[in-house]
């Protein structure tokens, strides 16, 4: 049986009172996606923050390719292979679209190294890689901030690729997309799970549908439900507390 890469054990997270998680408890396994889904406040970002060490639990451990990561400082997280893309694209405009995947490929991440000067051959091949990934190579050396919000998306999405990070953390990666657009970055989330283990936050269930992925439904910082989208759209309880209607939801 395979052991998983990730496992979030009865993890409670509290502010000023609020139990903004309470015994939230998730495993990824290699290689997979698992796509998360709730009401706002459901928890969903929170979680995202305390698996990258954001935030810290007041209760429950988090567990990473077999090790404790709980109390772990984010950036040594991060050195392990956790890799988070928040909902807005947080590009560096004014470097080219090269260049940003170059400083996100860097381990070593002084100036001098993150432009091109002293890069390994691993580097710019997997650099090379990711631009073919997410259709940006005739954009290479265009301005981050020149480009459109989709393609803004995908180069972040392949920042986080070119860290080289085991498991991808994608908040809303298709946010503000248009429909064509969803439906090449649910291809490109799909390709990349060859290689990564990835845990998405959306909420259109037309571009989940797409991902072809187990969902899991948090509600008021616990697991409600997990299952095929199938199943989470059926589920008397998943209707009544997150979806509110009776009914096959295009958007929850």
């Amino acid at each position: 049986m395979q052991s998983p890469l990730l496992s979030v054990e009865n993890v409670t997270v509290s502010f000023d009172g609020f139990k903004a998680l309470n015994g939230m408890s998730l495993q990824l396994l290699p290689t997979s996606i698992r796509v998360l889904v709730g009401p706002n406040g459901a928890g969903k970002s929170t979680l995202l923050d305390t698996i990258i060490g954001h935030v810290r639990p007041s209760e429950g451990k988090v567990i990473f390719k077999g090790e404790e990561i709980t109390h772990m400082n984010e950036y040594r997280i991060v050195r392990k292979g956790i890799c988070r893309k928040f909902q807005a694209p947080g590009i560096l405009e004014n470097l080219t679209v090269v260049d940003n995947l170059n400083v996100a490929a860097q381990q070593n991440r002084e100036c001098y190294r993150s432009f091109g000067v002293g890069l390994s051959r691993d580097v710019r091949e997997r650099v090379e890689h990711v631009l073919e990934k997410i259709g940006l190579k005739d954009r290479r050396k265009a301005l981050a901030g020149q480009l459109a919000h989709g393609q803004k998306q995908w180069l972040e999405i392949g920042m986080v690729v070119a860290s080289d990070a085991d498991l991808l953390l994608l908040d809303e990666p298709a946010a503000g997309m248009s429909p064509d657009e969803s439906s090449q970055t649910a291809e490109l989330i799909r390709g990349l799970s060859q290689k990564h283990s990835i845990l998405v936050i959306d909420h259109d269930m037309t571009f989940v549908a797409q991902l072809e992925a187990p969902v899991t439904v948090m509600h008021m910082g616990r697991l409600l439900k997990e299952g095929t989208l199938e199943e989470i759209q059926r589920d008397p309880v998943v209707i009544s507390v997150y979806l509110g209607r009776e009914k096959e939801v295009p958007h929850a």
